[in-house]
């Protein structure tokens, strides 16, 4: 998949968003192409698409992979590294390859050195690992606050739906509708901008 992407595809990104590091396994990507495009990448390499989902933004598919196109020795770095890997791993059509490792420091320079090894790594940066806030903080209100704002078009771009929208549906004052939003919008936004 990776190598087609860099080839003659209007695809330019792919993200693996759930897999495991096995020569057969079936995996959650999200391409920035159309199902038609998609379907024309993964036909073209050892893989059975399972399902295709369009988004409007891209398409996501589960693919069962037969293998993966890396050569073997780096399969074996993946596989036997004592670390974890954070969704989503990104394939950019340049041929770089972005993802987040986490685990004991020196089992991550283990592993950077035995990637290294075996081609150019870069590090873009190290930091303490600060688990995602689950969105179960928000309140049972907000929640239902956010899926009403969703519903009525509130986060569409352009805005087709208000906090006025929001407050309606929720039977409950304008103020009180903002402040639900605020307050889960926070809780939501928070956690990953401190990422």
């Amino acid at each position: 998949m990776h190598d087609r992407l860099m080839t003659d595809t209007d695809i330019s990104r792919a993200e693996l968003l759930m897999w495991g590091p096995t020569a057969e396994v079936t995996t959650l990507c999200w391409y920035d192409g159309t199902e038609a495009e998609v379907q024309t990448v993964l036909d073209a390499i050892d893989a059975v698409t399972t399902t295709l989902v369009g988004d409007g933004d891209g398409t996501y598919a589960f693919v069962e992979q037969r293998e993966f196109e890396f050569p073997d020795p780096v399969m074996t770095v993946v596989a036997d590294a004592g670390v974890v890997f954070l969704p989503p791993v990104v394939f950019e059509a340049s041929g770089a390859v972005e993802f987040e490792a986490v685990g004991d420091p020196g089992a991550l320079s283990a592993f950077y050195d035995d990637l290294r090894a075996l081609g150019d790594v870069t590090i873009e940066r190290v930091r303490e690992f600060h688990r995602m806030r689950s969105n179960a903080r928000l309140t049972t209100r907000q929640r239902t606050a956010l899926e009403t704002a969703l519903s009525v078009g509130y986060y569409e771009v352009p805005r087709t739906g208000t906090v006025q929208d929001v407050a309606e549906e929720l039977g409950c004052a304008h103020s009180t509708a903002g402040e639900l939003l605020r307050r889960a919008e926070a809780a939501v936004v928070a956690p990953y901008a401190r990422r």
